[in-house]
C-alpha cells in the first residue's frame, strides 16, 4: 500500500504554500489560525477573515476545568494526544511557535478580522476566550460566540437545534460578508 507524502507543519516548514485564497477554512480553527500568522508573518497571501470554529490553540491547556471534563467530548487526555502528535517532545515546552500554537501569539497586530465560536462546555473554551481577547486588544475586529450549556461539536450533535441553527446562520452571513 503506498503511503502519502507527509504534511508540512506551518511551524517546521520553510515551504509552505498556498495558493491566494480570500478564506481559510475546513483545516481546523487553530490551523486557520495558525495559517492567518504565518500569512501575515510572510507578507502574504493576504486573508479576509480567520473563522474559527471551536478552535483548538494551546498546547499547555491540558488541565482538567472540573465544570467542563465529566461533559467533554473533546476530553483533555485527547489534547494531551493530539499535541505531541503534532510538536512531539515539543509540546507544552518553552519556545513553541505560534504558528504550531497560536495561543503563544505575543503580536496579533495586522492579523485579518476574526470570527470565533466555542461551546461553553468544550475544552478549548478559555483558549479561544483568551485568544479573542488577544486579537481584540490589537485592533483586530472580532466576532466572538460563546454558546452556552453546549460542549465541543454541538452543531454536528444536535444540528436541528436552535443553538446549532443559529450558529451555523451566523456562519453564513459571515461568508456572504466577505
Amino acid at each position: 500500500m503506498r503511503k502519502s507524502p507527509p504534511l508540512p507543519c506551518p511551524a517546521r516548514s520553510s515551504s509552505l504554500r498556498r495558493p491566494p485564497d480570500p478564506l481559510i477554512r475546513s483545516a481546523g480553527g487553530g490551523m486557520a489560525a495558525a495559517l492567518s500568522i504565518l500569512s501575515r508573518d510572510r507578507r502574504g497571501p493576504q486573508i479576509a477573515r480567520q473563522i474559527l470554529l471551536m478552535p483548538m490553540l494551546d498546547d499547555r491547556n491540558t488541565t482538567p476545568d472540573p465544570h467542563i471534563a465529566p461533559l467533554a467530548v473533546w476530553t483533555y487526555d485527547d489534547s494531551r494526544t493530539a499535541w505531541p502528535a503534532l510538536l512531539g517532545d515539543a509540546a507544552g515546552g518553552p519556545g513553541v511557535p505560534a504558528t504550531a500554537t497560536p495561543a503563544r501569539l505575543e503580536n496579533a497586530t495586522d492579523l485579518p478580522p476574526a470570527y470565533l465560536e466555542i461551546g461553553q462546555i468544550a475544552a478549548f473554551r478559555d483558549e479561544a476566550s483568551a485568544y479573542a481577547i488577544t486579537l481584540s486588544r490589537a485592533g483586530v475586529p472580532v466576532e466572538f460566540h460563546l454558546h452556552p450549556g453546549v460542549p465541543h461539536e454541538f452543531d454536528s450533535i444536535a444540528f436541528n437545534a436552535d443553538v446549532s441553527r443559529r450558529a451555523i446562520a451566523d456562519r453564513i452571513r459571515v461568508l456572504k460578508s466577505i
